[in-house]
């Protein structure tokens, strides 16, 4: 058996939980969110609890065990809590800003870059140059943060860029370096 997929997930009490023929509802304080159920897994709910089960040990049926277990569970703390991602902004004279539903980034480009935030996922700015991210799907939250990312990515230089607040950039010698080491 999955060792992950034998875990049980605990349901809050703020949770609602519905099961589907072929998808799970969940509702909570935070939002909505719904999880597709493969053929072949079945999902029972027990007392605030939620357990996940196959039908056969087929290599298929065992690899989507544990991920509709991770899915169910990410989707539980996902409405009851919800997910945060930090973004912050390295460079002179760069900064964001959140208008409506939009983030305006200004990252050394000629132009303002507006940026369209999915309608679940909402954004803060710290600061001018921190932005917080949050979303109850997990999933949803981490392409929002990337393609935020991807507007101006960190350059090993000088660092100049939006990265994430975790992430460490590798540094690398300029031209003066490499010059003086004749």
């Amino acid at each position: 058996m999955s060792r992950l997929g034998k875990l049980t997930v605990n349901v809050p009490s703020a949770v609602k939980v519905a099961v589907n023929k072929d998808a799970v509802n969940f509702e909570g304080p935070k939002g909505k969110l719904s999880v597709a159920i493969p053929a072949g897994i079945g999902i029972n709910v027990d007392a605030g609890k939620l357990s996940v089960t196959r039908s056969n040990d087929d290599a298929d049926q065992r690899a989507k065990h544990g991920l509709v277990r991770s899915l169910v569970a990410n989707s539980v703390k996902g409405v009851s809590e919800g997910f945060e991602r930090k973004l912050e902004i390295k460079g002179v004279g760069f900064r964001a800003a959140v208008k409506g539903t939009s983030l305006n980034l200004t990252v050394g480009f000629s132009h303002l870059v507006d940026f369209p935030l999915p309608p679940t996922v909402t954004a803060k700015v710290e600061g001018n140059t921190t932005v917080v991210l949050s979303c109850p799907d997990k999933g949803l939250l981490g392409d929002t943060a990337a393609k935020v990312r991807a507007v101006r990515p960190p350059e090993p230089y000088q660092g100049k860029g939006i990265r994430y607040s975790d992430e460490v950039i590798k540094r690398k010698a300029g031209k003066s370096a490499a010059s003086g080491a004749k």
